[in-house]
């Protein structure tokens, strides 16, 4: 199931809305098959072939689900690295050390309860999968609007790591365009349901059959 389209007219907060009210009519079946996808999918990116060290997120509520991917990845012996989220709306990180290893923070979220490695910890990931809204066909990712992803794609820039970096996000939210600003990170790569979308330097036709 990859989710209906999302329609609007490219401004922020429009784009936003239009997505939030689509994720809402999800069901817990079309969560669930969604996850195992996206999970398919993820695992299959040439990127992650040898990834020691991967960046990812816990899904809440409607997002597109990370739980099998996680597993997944934790399975191969990788080692996953997960936000915690501070005060000033930054990104702590700390392992994945399994669900049960997972406790209940602010804003909904859930977070490991394990050992805090710092902000910086994110740029030893060989990849970062990125939690977001909406995507445009340039690459530009829009998030909640908090920031916080932001912060992290300027601090991998600033330190010159070079993970790959792709948004988790359903079909219908691949989008046309998105109003850019000038602080506004690209992502090359976009994974849904359906398959593997490339922007930029690396783009190219979707990977993987469409299953909606």
């Amino acid at each position: 199931m990859g989710g209906p389209e999302v329609v609007g007219d490219g401004s922020k907060r429009e784009l936003r809305r239009a997505v939030l009210s689509v994720r809402r009519t999800l069901t817990a079946d079309d969560l669930q098959a969604a996850a195992h996808a996206l999970a398919r999918h993820v695992l299959e990116l040439p990127e992650l072939a040898g990834a020691a060290t991967v960046a990812g997120y816990v899904s809440v509520g409607s997002e597109p689900g990370t739980g099998p991917l996680l597993e997944a990845l934790r399975g191969r012996g990788v080692r996953v690295l997960l936000p915690v989220l501070r005060e000033d709306n930054d990104l702590d990180w700390a392992a994945y050390e399994g669900p049960d290893a997972l406790v209940a923070a602010g804003r909904g979220l859930r977070e490991p309860s394990g050992a805090r490695l710092g902000p910086e910890a994110v740029t030893q990931a060989d990849a970062v999968l990125l939690p977001g809204l909406a995507v445009d066909r340039s690459g530009l990712r829009l998030g909640r609007g908090a920031g916080c992803y932001d912060r992290v794609l300027t601090r991998l820039a600033a330190r010159g790591a070079q993970p790959a970096c792709a948004v988790l996000l359903y079909d219908g939210e691949v989008v046309d365009r998105i109003e850019g600003e000038e602080h506004d990170r690209r992502v090359d790569t976009a994974v849904t349901p359906s398959g593997v979308h490339r922007f930029g330097a690396t783009a190219g036709p979707a990977e993987g059959p469409a299953k909606n």
